[in-house]
């Protein structure tokens, strides 16, 4: 005979994610994003509505929320979520991530953080400056087949080829010479 699950403490669940989202600074398409769920899995979780059978997307979300896993069941059954510390190395992946998006526009941040097929990346000095630098990423569009990544490869090569040749003297000003008045 199956467990009846309408019996459970959904309220209590759906106040428990919400106080862990809220306290790690999450949204809910946020966590969702993380969890690899949709966003209306979470709001259904945070709806405290009794349910018949147990959601998947609890144990998809415990990780993200800091809790161990089981931890669902266990605030449905009237307990708390065992907490779990996050490792050094975690925290520390977490902190440089923050400061990325702080020092990064949106948009290469989003580029850094697809799942295209990273081709290659390079830091190049620009000439002439005493140091600055630029820093390219390469990627490959995310159906692209081996041969497609292959191309592209040649073709970054290419290009890289014709960056590292930039002449250290090179006259960055965009205005013509002035012309001489009699």
């Amino acid at each position: 005979m199956a467990e009846d699950r309408t019996n459970l403490q959904w309220a209590k669940l759906a106040t428990a994610i919400r106080t862990a989202r809220e306290a790690r600074g999450l949204t809910q398409p946020q966590l969702a994003e993380l969890a690899g769920v949709s966003e209306g899995s979470v709001q259904n979780l945070e709806s405290g509505k009794p349910r018949s059978r147990m959601p998947q997307t609890l144990a998809k979300i415990e990780p993200h929320l800091g809790w161990a896993t089981g931890s669902g069941p266990t605030v449905l059954a009237g307990g708390e979520p065992t907490l779990v510390t996050e490792s050094s190395s975690a925290s520390t992946v977490r902190r440089t991530d923050e400061v990325l998006r702080r020092k990064l526009p949106l948009r290469v941040v989003d580029e850094l953080e697809s799942d295209d097929p990273l081709i290659d990346s390079q830091v190049i000095q620009l000439p002439g400056t005493g140091g600055a630098r630029m820093t390219i990423v390469v990627h490959g569009r995310p159906d692209a087949t081996p041969a497609e990544i292959q191309e592209a490869l040649l073709a970054w090569r290419r290009t890289e080829r014709k960056l590292h040749r930039l002449p250290d003297d090179v006259d960055v000003s965009d205005e013509p010479p002035a012309a001489h008045s009699s």
